[in-house]
């Protein structure tokens, strides 16, 4: 199929410098925004709770925004279960249902709360500290006694000290004398308080709980970011064989433009950033590479065909020969992704819309960043092309 007629020239270079001075303020923008207003981190990357609750009558989303924000809970998110009625997944940032000083009496308080036993050791797991409620992320208490002691006392003792537990258990050998004892977690508690406030509307137990520590989520978050510049490193080397090292500056660029207008229009749409952004993120370099690698291969050919031409003026043949071949390839992708956004539910709806940006974003970053930049290092470091 040829939307563009064999033969048709089109001066793309021309507008370089306008284009790319808009890309670059783009660019900026996005990284800005960056910091400000910041992204939409979800639990992934910035610790919390996810349980999904199933309700006894007919509640709303936004009465059940309200109830957990009444009931003391930062920016509760809340998403209904497409084609479950009265079931939501509910989203909160705290991810423990013990606060620190809670957690410091027990540390002073245990040997007394125990009686008669020494305690040789105690351990909260995991142990991360929310540091912005001051509340410990650890779903259970290692104790570890000089000696043997009724489960059901333990567990009297640590309710004693505020601690909510849900089981005690003895672990290891019987003359070890360690024991584990299982805290409620924030899930346990939601559901309490939420029954408390609606009454017979209240959830049902959770469906599913997951939690993630803020340790672990920085952690998370860190390695993220990692992944996208080892692959950005990684296929600039493969460039820089495959081609020559004029080429890959230019592909890496590209590459990197796509991903940060696309994190900047995520974060100006307050879209949640997670671990499944991530690998739309790591999506869009590789069709951006491969979108990119297609007109290089042309200029290169056409390098060996048309001695007599410049590099600017290769760009411009090259990527007028391609032009339509870019937008088969890109239009029907599209297609493909509009269908899975209009239709498809949370996850596939978020990466439906990251591939959507991102491949428009690099549909046009091969044509106007990446041969630019290329010929621009031509001009100024290898002293072949003239314009």
């Amino acid at each position: 199929m040829e939307f563009v007629k064999p033969g048709t020239y089109i001066d793309f270079m021309r507008h370089r410098k306008v284009v790319v001075g808009t890309s670059l303020l783009l660019v900026l923008a996005s990284a800005i925004s960056v910091f400000y207003p910041g992204p939409n981190y979800g639990i992934d990357f910035r610790g919390g709770t996810e349980l999904q609750l199933t309700f006894g009558g007919d509640v709303s989303p936004a009465d059940l925004r309200g109830t957990l924000q009444g009931l003391g809970y930062r920016r509760p998110d809340v998403v209904s279960v497409e084609g479950a009625q009265n079931e939501y997944i509910v989203r909160v940032r705290e991810v423990s249902s013990l606060p620190a000083d809670t957690a410091a009496s027990v540390e002073e308080n245990i040997g007394t709360a125990l009686g008669s036993v020494e305690v040789r050791r105690l351990e909260f797991e995991p142990g991360d500290r929310d540091e912005d409620t001051g509340r410990i992320a650890a779903f259970k208490i290692e104790l570890d006694l000089s000696g043997p002691l009724d489960p059901e006392l333990i567990e009297a003792g640590l309710e004693d000290l505020g601690v909510p537990v849900r089981s005690v258990n003895q672990t290891g050998r019987e003359q070890d004398h360690k024991y584990e004892a299982h805290l409620e977690g924030l899930g346990d508690e939601i559901v309490r308080q939420l029954r408390q406030e609606m009454g017979e509307t209240g959830p049902e137990a959770p469906r599913r709980v997951e939690w993630v520590g803020p340790k672990a989520g920085a952690q998370l978050r860190d390695a993220a970011v990692k992944s996208l510049l080892y692959a950005i490193a990684f296929i600039m080397v493969y460039v820089a064989f495959r081609f020559d090292l004029r080429f890959a500056p230019g592909g890496v660029l590209a590459m990197a433009h796509d991903v940060i207008i696309t994190v900047g229009i995520y974060v100006l749409v307050q879209k949640e950033f997670n671990l499944t952004t991530i690998a739309a993120l790591l999506t869009i370099l590789g069709y951006s590479i491969n979108d990119t690698i297609v007109v290089f291969d042309r200029i290169r050919e056409n390098m060996g065909r048309m001695r007599d031409k410049n590099l600017f003026d290769l760009i411009n043949i090259s990527t007028s020969q391609m032009l339509s071949r870019t937008i088969v390839t890109s239009g029907t992708t599209l297609l493909s992704v509009s269908a899975f956004f209009i239709w498809g539910t949370g996850v596939i709806r978020d990466i439906a819309f990251a591939l959507f940006i991102g491949i428009l974003i690099g549909t046009y970053s091969s044509v106007y960043i990446a041969a630019p930049v290329t010929e621009w290092m031509d001009r100024k470091f290898f002293n072949r092309s003239r314009r």
